[in-house]
């Protein structure tokens, strides 16, 4: 957070950052839905827990793709919580923060007014409300090295990725919250290998070098059990046998999609 709110001054103090529930309700047509955001968190000053003081409530989203709605999902979060304060004691503002990860630039659709089209008439009487949006891979290594959690590997490496497809990271910067890396890595990459390193023999991976290793044999291991389960299949000397054993990987994905494997 103070890596994209203050340029990397220690503004906010993590212990400060308390976790929310991120469902809220909202009643339509007279039925009560549910939303969910992705990360809610509370942050919060005092000496103690008997006198802490809630200061801000802060939610964040991730997205890999473009979303033209997005004005009106913000918008949608942030009343169901300042709704939540009129049951509240405490008064505080809301921020919504928005974590684009896309190779391609978020384009337009981010103001309410863009969203919904409003006449220019109307203009002067239509509250606009502005989507808080970051493009992490577009960040360059300036921005990137305002980060001082494990959040600048993952930037750094999404960044290079933009960039290079077959970038390769080095970084041996340890991790401090592995499993929530590693869980974002498959959820930004759609990538389940990352995840999957949690459990592999060895230990969770220390770093994203290390990582990135073990991701590699992951995927080499399946490809072979692929090629194995492929040939299974086949008979022997037959046409598609004989191409499985020397076709290029964009051949065999397609006998992997004829003959029903994944």
């Amino acid at each position: 957070m103070n890596g994209l709110l203050f340029e990397g001054r220690p503004v906010v103090n993590p212990d400060a950052l308390t976790d929310v529930s991120p469902y809220s309700m909202y009643k339509v047509d007279g039925r009560i839905h549910e939303q969910e955001r992705d990360v809610s968190k509370f942050l919060k000053t005092g000496g103690n827990t008997e006198h802490e003081i809630r200061i801000a409530f802060l939610g964040f989203e991730h997205q890999t793709q473009y979303d033209k709605d997005m004005p009106l999902r913000v918008i949608g979060y942030d009343g169901a919580a300042y709704r939540a304060e009129l049951s509240a004691k405490e008064r505080y503002p809301v921020i919504t923060l928005v974590l684009y990860f896309g190779n391609t630039h978020w384009g337009s659709n981010r103001t309410l007014h863009e969203a919904v089209g409003v006449p220019d008439d109307l203009r002067p009487f239509v509250n606009d409300y502005k989507v808080n949006l970051f493009e992490i891979a577009f960040m360059n290594d300036a921005e990137i090295s305002r980060f001082h959690s494990d959040f600048r590997i993952v930037a750094d490496f999404m960044a290079h990725k933009r960039t290079d497809p077959d970038y390769v990271s080095t970084d041996k910067t340890a991790f401090v919250h592995t499993d929530e890396i590693l869980k974002l890595m498959s959820l930004l990459t759609d990538d389940d290998r990352y995840e999957l390193t949690l459990n592999l023999e060895g230990g969770k991976p220390k770093n994203m070098c290390e990582m990135l290793d073990r991701v590699e044999a992951k995927g080499v291991e399946k490809g072979e059990d692929m090629v194995i389960a492929l040939l299974k299949k086949l008979t022997p000397g037959s046409e598609d046998y004989n191409k499985a054993l020397n076709a290029s990987p964009e051949e065999r994905r397609e006998l992997y999609k004829k003959y029903g494997i994944a």
